[in-house]
């Protein structure tokens, strides 16, 4: 018997007769066949490429370039625009809400989707708004975030939105296995949805609730989808990751407010520079009665609530 015929001889492990061998070799060739097709069925490049902040301005165009055919692929051709602008110096961005002005109108839900496209089906939103008893105060235990209204604000209640607060203390990167999700310098935690395994981790970190998965490929039609994107926010994105509000760091980023800022019909929200000392989130700041959700976790949020009246 020759060498090379030797070494195609099955090794048995001990206790093991021939239909044993058979069964692990035909495992280990299905494994590696279903690895290849897995691979087959997503995206290679996005798979096996190197962390956003790694790649040089080259490999960033490239990218870019691909996720416009790819929404074009999919959506039909619009004039796609995906920018990867990334924080301007001396800038961190910064919220407030006004509790005493909110109507609970959920405007701010809606306009939210429309901006940063999220899926319609299932529905998924960034922004929840709570229902609250004046008499009770801020009791998140006895909200309501189903409430069906003929009008708002209803006699009695007050209303209080919660999304991402853009931590300073994130306990959601903390628990990141992969480095999917990170504070950028101007305060915006974003993710890179190419690396997001799904695992879910920084949504069970999240005291905030913000982090939202999607289940199923994102249900919007072509005639929804907002062209002007962001590489690490408001792309479309696929099924099996988690995504969250980014500040709309497609339009912060150019000196425009977000989309629910723009759309509130009462000037609830507030949005700007936290550097900027003529910036009206420092006026916020400085001259009202500000506090900050769970406080008590030390997430040290960049998100403000506070009462103009």
């Amino acid at each position: 018997m020759s060498p090379s015929e030797r070494r195609s001889l099955p090794v048995l492990q001990e206790g093991e007769g021939p239909e044993d061998e058979a069964r692990r070799r035909f495992l280990k060739v299905a494994g590696g066949a279903a690895a290849a097709a897995a691979l087959t069925a997503c995206d290679v490049e996005g798979v096996l490429r190197r962390h956003f902040k790694e790649l040089s301005r080259e490999d960033v165009g490239r990218l870019l370039k691909k996720i416009e055919r790819d929404h074009a692929a999919r959506f039909g051709q619009k004039e796609w625009k995906v920018s990867s602008l990334a924080p301007r110096p001396g800038v961190e961005f910064g919220y407030g809400l006004d509790l005493s002005r909110c109507i609970g109108c959920r405007r701010c839900v809606y306009a939210c989707v429309k901006e940063n496209n999220q899926s319609r089906d299932p529905q998924i939103h960034w922004i929840r708004v709570l229902e609250m008893d004046k008499a009770r105060g801020v009791d998140v235990m006895e909200s309501n975030i189903y409430y069906e209204a003929e009008a708002v604000p209803r006699p009695g209640k007050f209303y209080m939105p919660v999304q991402c607060h853009q931590c300073r203390n994130p306990p959601c990167v903390k628990v990141c296995p992969v480095g999917a999700t990170w504070q950028e310098p101007d305060g915006i935690t974003v993710v890179d949805y190419d690396w997001c395994l799904g695992c879910r981790c920084c949504m069970a970190a999240c005291p905030y609730g913000a982090r939202h998965f999607n289940w199923t490929t994102p249900g919007i039609k072509a005639e929804e989808v907002n062209p002007d994107l962001h590489f690490l926010g408001n792309r479309v994105r696929p099924k099996g990751v988690v995504e969250k509000c980014t500040f709309c760091i497609q339009r912060a980023r150019v000196g425009r407010y977000p989309a629910c800022v723009e759309i509130c019909p009462v000037g609830a929200r507030k949005f700007g520079n936290l550097l900027d000392p003529q910036s009206e989130i420092r006026y916020v700041m400085e001259n009202k009665r500000v506090f900050v959700f769970k406080e008590e976790l030390n997430t040290h949020p960049r998100f403000y609530y506070f009462y103009a009246t």
